[in-house]
């Protein structure tokens, strides 16, 4: 039996988790394709974000902080990411409410990526479809610009306080 929006022949050849950081300031995208989406992988990734970022410092010097913005996936809160992140303070860690990684603008690019680069496409391998996800990220990289939101702080807010305007009675 055929799968919604698949064809009777499609064939999975496994998956990847990509891991992706937006600097909001230039639109550049660092990124890690992983073959799993546990602590450990999500900790490799902080440490890639780290080293990426090391090099930027503060008038005085000092290494500026670099803010995530992320889910409250478990991996996120693992206590071996939690004792990395203790000895790495410049790293300070913000969580989306549940329900609202609309308000994380590398979710924007995950769309992005997706419609573009991955939806329908054929990948004969795991490797391919990693292939391609990178030359993407390349791409991107080579004409980033930053985001704009195209609505105010305010307006934003007011959409995330969203008051329930019906009663469901199950």
């Amino acid at each position: 039996r055929a799968l919604t929006g698949q064809s009777h022949d499609y064939k999975r050849h496994g998956t990847s988790t990509l891991f992706a950081a937006l600097e909001i300031a230039t639109g550049q995208v660092t990124a890690a394709c992983k073959p799993r989406h546990r602590h450990q992988e999500f900790l490799a990734f902080l440490k890639q974000i780290e080293r990426t970022y090391r090099h930027i410092l503060d008038d005085q010097g000092a290494p500026v902080e670099l803010h995530l913005v992320m889910d409250n996936y478990a991996a996120h809160k693992h206590r071996a990411v939690r004792d990395w992140l203790r000895s790495n303070p410049r790293i300070v860690c913000h969580f989306t409410p549940t329900h609202a990684s609309w308000m994380n603008l590398v979710e924007v690019w995950f769309s992005i990526i997706e419609r573009q680069a991955i939806h329908r496409g054929t990948f004969a391998s795991v490797r391919d479809l990693m292939i391609k996800i990178r030359a993407f990220i390349n791409g991107w990289n080579d004409r980033c610009q930053p985001f704009v939101w195209t609505k105010t702080a305010d307006q934003i807010l007011k959409k995330a306080d969203r008051k329930t305007t019906s009663v469901a009675v199950h």
